[in-house]
């Protein structure tokens, strides 16, 4: 068990020095303008610290593997638990690549993502990625026909009219079989149809294959399969749905703060216990930030706090907790698309109505 713990360690320090040498708080001042953040985001990129963060990530997911290997049906619990939290923070940081900030250049960050993340775990191109997420979701977040985010919510069920059991399913949409069907095939085609076919074949393979020769199938399933079919998707998911009110936000004109405060939400704004397990989990990195990241896509998720608090504040919608309580999240969501379904519905009856007046009686 020491040897787990200890390479698991090794992956935490390793992770550690990126968050170092980002941090806000080094050096002889905080940050408190725009300008300032950017002007110390750019004199402290470099490529070595983000190689080092997913290194570091990697690391990670080998010493829970481990703990797969050998740590009995508690182990394999724990290992596809952690497993999907260290895929999650993958994506997460894959996702600043994305967007050019991780390291010094874009072109570094767009090889160490496809190394690193992309191709490993079965992603789609970061050309192709970047175009979907940076081109088409961030200008046209919540607009319906333009968003591929809110059409992939449409299309797993989220819809006006869904009843309470549908809410609930598309709630768990990758957890269904419909889901894991979509995840499968999703992976089938980012391997299948993107630029170096024979690399990313390769590649995806290479991991589980790897795996499993160093701990056997209880490594390869538990530490990787589950976590990347079913427990990784899940987490993902949830992310998604706080991200932005998607069924009832007003279009604002205006700066990108404004039009953003309008359409994002930022959950656990005054409860720091939840907050702190979120940004571990499932809402790492700049995620919990939402508002600010899309108010400012280009800025580093180690200023994204700094941002918030000493720039921008937070939107309109702040949310105490995702499930229970009047103002959570999925209540609110599902409180939209019943509005949605009884405003479609009332314009529906009153054409019908407006239709039947002017219906002459035959002759």
């Amino acid at each position: 068990m020491i040897t787990w713990l200890g390479i698991i360690a090794v992956g935490m320090a390793l992770r550690l020095v990126d968050r170092w040498w980002f941090s806000p708080r080094r050096g002889r001042h905080t940050p408190t303008t725009l300008r300032d953040i950017r002007t110390l985001q750019r004199e402290r990129a470099n490529n070595i610290t983000p190689a080092l963060l997913l290194a570091g990530h990697w690391t990670e997911l080998v010493g829970w593997c481990l703990v797969a290997a050998h740590g009995g049906p508690m182990g394999w619990a724990a290992a596809a638990a952690a497993g999907a939290v260290k895929l999650r923070h993958l994506q997460e940081v894959s996702h600043f690549a994305v967007h050019g900030v991780l390291t010094r250049g874009a072109r570094a960050g767009n090889v160490l993502c496809e190394a690193a993340v992309h191709v490993p775990l079965g992603f789609a191109s970061v050309p192709l990625r970047r175009r979907r997420h940076v081109r088409e979701h961030h200008p046209n977040a919540t607009v319906a026909g333009a968003d591929p985010n809110l059409r992939e919510l449409h299309e797993a069920g989220l819809r006006a009219g869904v009843t309470g059991a549908g809410f609930l399913r598309a709630l768990l949409f990758p957890l269904t079989p419909t889901g894991i069907a979509a995840t499968v095939r999703g992976i089938a085609d980012n391997v299948h149809n993107g630029t170096r076919r024979w690399w990313r074949v390769a590649g995806f393979v290479a991991v589980p294959a790897a795996i499993m020769a160093a701990g056997g199938w209880q490594a390869a399933l538990c530490g990787y399969a589950v976590p990347r079919l079913l427990l990784y998707p899940q987490l993902a998911w949830m992310s998604l749905l706080v991200e932005h009110r998607w069924w009832d936000a007003e279009p604002v004109p205006g700066p990108p703060a404004v039009v953003e405060a309008a359409r994002c939400l930022r959950l656990y704004p005054d409860n720091a216990a939840w907050a702190l397990l979120a940004r571990g989990t499932w809402l790492p990195y700049g995620d919990l930030y939402h508002y600010a990241h899309s108010a400012h896509p280009a800025v580093r998720w180690n200023y994204l706090p700094v941002l918030e608090q000493n720039i921008l504040g937070t939107p309109a919608y702040t949310p105490t907790a995702l499930m229970l309580g009047d103002d959570a999240v999925v209540r609110r969501h599902f409180r939209a698309l019943m509005t949605r379904h009884e405003a479609a519905s009332g314009a529906a009856e009153g054409a019908a109505a407006r239709g039947g007046s002017r219906v002459r009686p035959a002759r």
